[in-house]
């Protein structure tokens, strides 16, 4: 068996640049070692936890300000609610090895190892082996979650993100072991569930990468159901009977806190050194990831890398767009992966997007910037629908009032960020948002507002910059 384009791991990446190149003409085979296509994301990341997280909204809403409607205390059922998570990712599983069929993309299950530049042995879960010949091939094995020497995984009451993700129980008292997207959203949904939630962040702020005065917000918003415990580090976890214990350190010494579970979420790690990529000659750096151009090419010319396993966020949407890239180049194309920014979104309640440049990157590199707030205190539609903890942000250039870059924190922040992220593509200035009539009332009226505080035009605040030209 030979192929134009083999393609290794069937993440949101990975079936991106099947798919792609197959529509391009190509003949391609798809390399997955799980039974079905999709990788992490679809299988267990970000798409059963926003189906969680749609849940856990559902239930938070029954404790907001009722405005005359009075909700009943909801009732859990784990069952359905795991079947929901279940179904919405069959659903998208099924579809995509719908697609590859109908693409004629050959879909091969089983752990691949690369044994030359043009071919790869599949060792398939009967056991039995065949090996793949290619002209090129795309990598997009992700990354894993972490691990640290001190935690007894052997234990139940301790989770990742692939395991909180089957609700197996509800734990009364759960420590979250990290303060990242992964950590807050599955924190998030237990809190709905019913269990005390106590963060743990070595770093001096949960949601590292975010701006701080979006993430005091959801701080604010969340002080009554979580407990954020930041500059903190956990040296030791015990396993009793009764409970976890687990030791604490942060700047005023040692303490320990009992808790019945513990999920990890401490980060994620590229899988570059698998798969018989070091022997083939890839570079890689020290920490795995492997080193690409920006047509997503390694230092093998017929190898590219997509995905977790290469710089940048470890985000889906980068991955599927690489993976569209190193397809096209494939095929001939003149193209590359150079965006001038990549959002990133914690669906959290409220939830915290932001893109581009952010005030903590400029002042770390010294670039003169401004910034232009609007609250949703302000916000008719926010007062309306009772989601006032929230405001939008624009960040731009000082002298060419260039958006660099936006921040968002509130009910559906990462739905307004579209917008945002083309303007930083398409270079706009502050005056090309106060042009663009945004729809009133709608939060995303909150962008042209911004803009409008920015550019001394605002009328729906008293305007500390009035324009008088």
């Amino acid at each position: 068996m030979k192929y134009d384009v083999l393609v290794l791991g069937s993440g949101p990446g990975g079936y991106a640049a099947a798919f792609r190149a197959a529509d391009l003409g190509l003949s391609v085979a798809l390399v997955e070692r799980h039974n079905t296509l999709g990788g992490v994301c679809l299988n267990v990341g970000c798409i059963p936890s926003k189906a969680l997280l749609h849940i856990a909204g559902k239930i938070r809403m029954a404790d907001e300000p009722s405005h005359g409607v009075s909700f009943v205390k909801p009732t859990i059922d784990l069952d359905a609610i795991r079947q929901h998570r279940q179904s919405t990712v069959d659903a998208l599983t099924n579809n995509l090895a719908i697609m590859a069929k109908g693409r004629n993309v050959a879909v091969f299950h089983g752990e691949g190892q690369f044994t030359s530049h043009h071919s790869l042995t599949l060792n398939k879960v009967d056991q039995e082996t065949e090996t793949i010949e290619f002209e090129s091939a795309i990598i997009a094995i992700g990354s894993r979650a972490i691990r640290l020497p001190f935690i007894p995984y052997d234990d139940p009451r301790i989770l990742d993100a692939t395991s909180a993700l089957q609700l197996k129980r509800i734990p009364k008292h759960m420590l979250v072991m990290g303060g990242g997207i992964i950590g807050l959203e599955m924190a998030t949904v237990y809190q709905a569930l019913g269990s005390q939630i106590t963060v743990a962040e070595l770093g001096d702020q949960i949601m590292t990468g975010a701006d701080k005065d979006l993430v005091r917000v959801f701080e604010n918003a969340n002080k009554d159901r979580m407990t954020f415990l930041t500059q903190t580090q956990v040296t030791k976890v015990d396993a009793h009977p009764e409970a976890l214990t687990i030791t604490l350190q942060d700047k005023d010494g040692e303490r320990h806190l009992d808790v019945d579970a513990v999920l990890v979420a401490v980060g994620r790690t590229p899988n570059g050194r698998n798969a018989g990529i070091p022997e083939m000659g890839a570079d890689i750096d020290p920490r795995g990831f492997i080193m690409t151009n920006e047509q997503c090419q390694t230092s093998v010319p017929n190898i590219y890398a997509i995905g977790d396993v290469t710089h940048g966020p470890m985000l889906a949407h980068k991955a599927s767009h690489q993976g569209h890239t190193a397809a096209e180049v494939i095929a001939g194309h003149k193209v590359d992966f150079q965006p001038m920014a990549i959002p990133s979104i914690a669906y959290t309640f409220p939830e915290v997007a932001w893109v581009g440049l952010t005030e903590n990157q400029a002042k770390r590199d010294s670039i003169k910037v401004k910034s232009a707030v609007f609250p949703w205190s302000a916000s008719g539609r926010a007062i309306a629908s009772g989601v006032t903890q929230g405001k939008t942000k624009l960040i731009y250039d000082a002298e060419s009032q260039r958006v660099l870059g936006a921040g968002i924190v509130g009910s559906h922040a990462g739905e307004l960020l579209g917008e945002l992220t083309l303007a930083i593509e398409f270079g706009a200035t502050l005056e090309d948002i106060t042009l663009t009539i945004h729809a009133h009332p709608s939060l995303h009226e909150s962008v042209g507002l911004a803009a409008e505080v920015g550019a001394g035009t605002i009328t729906d605040l008293p305007n500390k910059k009035k324009r008088l030209a």
